[in-house]
């Protein structure tokens, strides 16, 4: 995907004052359930929606910048500088079972909702099925599709649930989407732990 497919939207945005639901597009949600923000200007109330472009191309709904007190955001700097040391690991947190057509290079692949019966291969530890032990835990930095995306802040949650330290993990909530605009490469496929 080009940037310049994700920036038309937005500049044709700018020139619309019409309601996107009165052209009949599917309303998509922005915070929580909600798909519609009421902005009060001063000419009256302005509504916001959201719907499926080239670039906004998920339905789940806009994330916090940190899901958790005490995740750290992130910025692709901090992403590009975490691919490349060995006491972290960068997840994608996408649920998908076939092959990812694109993620982020040297990333490693553990869908949300596997990551509380994966924690071994973050550095966790326990006896049977006692409490996870994550006192030698690598760092994480968490992604998944982009800003509107719940799939790695349910995850977060799930691993600080299950006993990861949440000063360990990192959000990175711009995701494939962000990346991808960016221009930055891309690999195809789903990396497992060798560590």
């Amino acid at each position: 995907m080009h940037l310049r497919h994700c920036l038309l939207p937005l500049v044709l945005l700018s020139a619309v004052t019409t309601p996107s639901w009165a052209d009949g597009s599917e309303l998509l949600r922005i915070i929580g359930q909600e798909r519609q923000f009421v902005v009060q200007t001063a000419t009256g109330p302005f509504t916001i929606t959201r719907t499926m472009t080239v670039c906004a191309r998920n339905k789940g709904f806009l994330q916090p910048l940190v899901p958790l007190p005490g995740v750290r955001p992130v910025t692709e700097i901090e992403v590009l500088q975490a691919l490349n040391d060995p006491a972290t690991m960068v997840i994608d947190m996408r649920d998908e079972d076939e092959p990812l057509e694109a993620t982020i290079p040297n990333s490693y692949h553990i869908p949300f909702n596997e990551l509380e019966d994966r924690m071994n291969e973050l550095g966790c530890t326990r006896q049977g099925k006692g409490p996870w032990d994550c006192s030698q835990a690598l760092h994480v930095v968490a992604f998944c599709n982009g800003p509107v995306c719940p799939q790695s802040p349910v995850g977060i949650a799930s691993m600080v649930r299950a006993g990861f330290p949440v000063n360990k993990i990192a959000y990175y909530r711009g995701g494939m989407m962000d990346w991808e605009a960016l221009g930055l490469t891309t690999v195809k496929g789903n990396r497992a732990k060798n560590r």
